[in-house]
Order: C-alpha cells, then structure tokens, then sequence
C-alpha cells in the first residue's frame, strides 16, 4: 500500500479515496496535546501505587490510543495505577490545549455538513469532560470512549459504534489517528487510515504502518472533505 502525503491543503489527486462525509478523530495528539499533562498524570500515579524509581512514561507513550487499563496490562504495572492516574488527569485538564489549527478545521468541516466524531482510548466520561473544558464537545455528533465498547482499539468496535451512530458511509469515511492502534482500528473497520503526523507520535512508526493518507497540519484534512452534496 502506498501512502498519500497531503502538504498545505493541496487536493489528493488520483488516490481513489472518494470525497469524505464523515471523520472520526482519535482524541489525544490529534485534536489536544494532552502530552505533558499526561506525563505528569502518569509519574504522580506511578509514585503513589509503585513507590520510587523512574516512571516508564516513555514506553507508556508507545503504547498511546489503547485504553489504560490495556497498557498497564501490557507494562506489567498495577492496574491500580488508573484512579490516581484518572484523578489526575481531571485536576490537569485546564492545561491541555488545542492543537493550532483544529478549531478552525473543525468548524469549517461542520459548514462543509461533514458528520464528526471522537473516538478515543480515554474513557468516555473523561473525554467528553475534556471536550467541553476546552469549549469543542458541540462540533461533534458523537464522543466515544474505551470504556463503551466491548474490544477498544486496536479493534474496530470503537470505529464501527462511532460511525454507526453517524450513520456513516464506510466508503466516504476516515479514521485520523496519530497511533498505529488508530490505524488498525480504521481498517479493521473497513475505512481510510489517516496519520496525523502534527503531535508526538513516533513519525517512523507510524509511516511503517502504511496508513493511507499522511498529513502534517490539521488543515491538509480539508483537501478530502469537499462540501457535502444531498444524493
């Protein structure tokens, strides 16, 4: 498969992915830089549950877009690690910002009659809290968290709820993620990978899982999102 950079808006010429109606965005990297937040959030829950020593956030990081719970699983650590973690992260939530350029792509989307969505590795209470902090819950018709779906990413249940509540064509649907499980997810739901390479992620990671689309500013989205027509 060959991925399809996108640069300053410029139209995707001759990929054959059909003109979009309906994103799906993952949540952190992506539309917020939760990054420091996290990092914080993740080395006071790691001193209250284990004790002393170095917190892993660097392979905690890696394992970004999976549901908490799943990571602490995969690291070994205690899954008591989440309340303080998740305590935590609603006492920083004032601290996260919006990505430059998001609010803009986000508003003229919903002009263009694009359906939204927000599906994420938070829980779903935590993400729609953040959402409305930062003022953008409205610009979406649907925010789901990990914790409301049977299998969260890198399965596709999270996508497949996400679009099914849109009533989303999986032909005229992407998937922006800035994580390999993001990419999973998207196809396993049968829809257009989009990395978003504008965050923290591990840009050669995710290049080598051959998402469909690369872009590297929010506003590239746009070239894939002309104004949504009546059939």
């Amino acid at each position: 498969m060959t991925s399809h950079p996108i640069s300053h808006g410029d139209p995707l010429s001759g990929s054959g992915i059909a003109p979009v109606t309906s994103v799906v965005f993952d949540l952190d990297g992506v539309l917020v830089n939760s990054f420091a937040v996290m990092r914080e959030a993740f080395t006071l829950a790691y001193a209250e549950v284990v004790g002393e020593g170095e917190p892993p956030f660097e392979e905690y990081n890696r394992h970004l877009g999976r549901y908490f719970p799943d990571i602490m699983r995969i690291m070994g650590l205690p899954l008591e690690m989440e309340a303080p973690f998740v305590r935590e992260s609603y006492r920083l939530a004032h601290q996260v910002e919006i990505f430059d350029g998001v609010p803009e792509l986000l508003t003229e989307l919903r002009h263009r009659g694009l359906r939204l969505a927000v599906a994420t590795g938070k829980s779903g209470p935590r993400a729609r809290s953040l959402l409305d902090t930062l003022g953008i819950r409205g610009q979406f018709h649907v925010v789901l968290g990990s914790d409301e779906v049977a299998r969260p990413k890198p399965a596709p249940d999270i996508v497949l709820k996400a679009m099914d509540l849109m009533d989303a064509d999986p032909d005229r649907t992407v998937m922006v993620g800035d994580a390999v499980t993001d990419l999973a997810s998207a196809r396993g739901a049968g829809i257009t990978a989009v990395a978003a390479m504008w965050g923290e992620s591990d840009e050669k990671t995710l290049l080598a899982a051959e998402p469909d689309v690369v872009l590297h500013k929010p506003a590239e989205l746009l070239a894939l999102c002309p104004e949504v027509t009546a059939p």
